[in-house]
C-alpha cells in the first residue's frame, strides 16, 4: 500500500486552482515570533500561510516567507480585508500587498460580514454592508493581484443573502470558518459543498487551552495511533474535506502539526470524533456591531 501523503494533499477550488490541505494560521501570534514561525513552517514543508490585516503581522509574515528561501510561487498565501476597510477595498489590498512584500495573493478574504465604521468600531455603516463590500471586492479580480476571492465567518443566512443578490457575480472560492470537533458545523459544511465553496478551518484544535485536549474519545484514538491529540484533530479535519490552519509559534509544534504522513484515520475513527457531543466556539460575535452567527451551522 502506498504511503499516505497528507502533507502534499490539496483541494480544488471552484476557480480550478488548488489550496493545500494544511496551512499555518497566524492569529494571535505575537510580534517577534510570527516571522520565525512562518520561516520554520515553510522549511518544514508547509506551503500554505494564512494571515490578515487585522492581525497586525503581515510585514513579519512577509519577512518569514523571504527568510525561508522558498520561492513565492510555491506558497499559497492568504490575507483578509479588515472590517473598517470595507469601503476602501482597493486601498486595503494595496496596503496588504505592500506589508507582505508580494505582488499577488493566492486568496483574499472578507474577514467578517461586518462593515464597521473606521471612526467607531462599535458602529456599522448605515448605507453599506457585506453585499456592497463583495461587489467592490469582485472588481479587484481585474487587477491580476488576486488568484481567488473568498469570505470568512459567513453562516448560511449571510451566504444566502450574498449569493442571491444580483450584484454577486463571483461565488466565493473559500469560506474560512471555525472548525474543530467542538464546532463541526455540519449544516454549513453541507451548504458550502452544495454551492461549490471550499471550507477552510481556523482554530482546528479549539484554541491553545482547548478542552478537546482532554477529550477521552480523541485521546483513545491518539494513543492507539501513537500520535498526539492535536495530530488526530488535524487529520480528522483533512479527512472531513476541509483545509486546516493550526496556529503555533513554537517550531517543534509547528513541525509536529505537519507530521501527518504515513498514517490515517479509519472511517470508524472519524465517525467517533463526529459523535463528540460537546459544543463550544473560540470566536464569537459579541465584539462586533452586528450579529453574524445565527446558530444555522448545525
Amino acid at each position: 500500500m502506498a504511503e499516505t501523503k497528507n502533507t502534499s494533499k490539496t483541494f480544488t477550488l471552484n476557480t480550478g486552482k488548488t489550496i493545500p490541505a494544511i496551512g499555518l494560521g497566524t492569529w494571535q501570534s505575537q510580534p517577534g515570533e510570527v516571522g520565525k514561525a512562518v520561516e520554520a513552517a515553510l522549511r518544514s514543508g508547509y506551503r500554505h500561510i494564512d494571515t490578515a490585516f487585522a492581525y497586525g503581522n503581515e510585514k513579519e509574515v512577509g519577512e518569514g516567507i523571504r527568510a525561508s528561501g522558498v520561492p513565492r510561487e510555491e506558497i499559497f498565501l492568504t490575507t483578509k480585508l479588515d472590517n473598517p476597510w470595507h469601503k476602501r477595498a482597493p486601498e486595503a489590498l494595496r496596503r496588504s500587498l505592500e506589508n507582505l512584500g508580494v505582488d499577488y495573493l493566492d486568496l483574499y478574504l472578507m474577514h467578517w460580514p461586518s462593515s464597521t465604521t473606521p471612526e467607531d468600531l462599535k458602529k456599522h455603516y448605515d448605507d453599506w454592508d457585506f453585499v456592497d463590500t463583495w461587489r467592490e471586492m469582485q472588481k479587484l479580480m481585474d487587477t491580476g493581484k488576486i488568484r481567488n476571492l473568498g469570505v470568512s465567518n459567513f453562516g448560511i443566512k449571510n451566504l444566502e443573502r450574498l449569493l442571491n443578490d444580483p450584484s454577486c457575480k463571483i461565488v466565493p472560492a473559500v469560506n474560512q470558518i471555525e472548525l474543530h470537533p467542538g464546532n463541526p458545523s455540519p449544516k454549513l459544511i453541507a451548504y458550502c459543498a452544495k454551492k461549490g465553496i471550499h471550507c477552510s478551518g481556523y482554530s482546528p484544535l479549539g484554541s491553545s487551552d482547548s478542552p478537546l485536549y482532554k477529550n477521552e474519545t480523541i485521546a483513545e484514538i491518539a494513543k492507539a495511533k501513537n500520535r498526539s491529540v492535536q495530530q488526530v484533530m488535524l487529520m480528522w479535519g483533512v479527512k472531513k474535506g476541509w483545509s486546516v490552519l493550526p496556529k503555533s509559534v513554537n517550531p517543534d509544534r509547528v513541525k509536529a502539526n505537519f507530521d501527518l504522513d504515513g498514517w490515517d484515520l479509519t472511517d470508524e475513527e472519524v465517525a467517533k470524533i463526529d459523535g463528540i457531543p460537546d459544543r463550544f466556539k473560540v470566536c464569537g460575535d459579541a465584539w462586533l456591531p452586528v450579529k453574524v452567527f445565527f446558530g444555522d451551522d448545525e
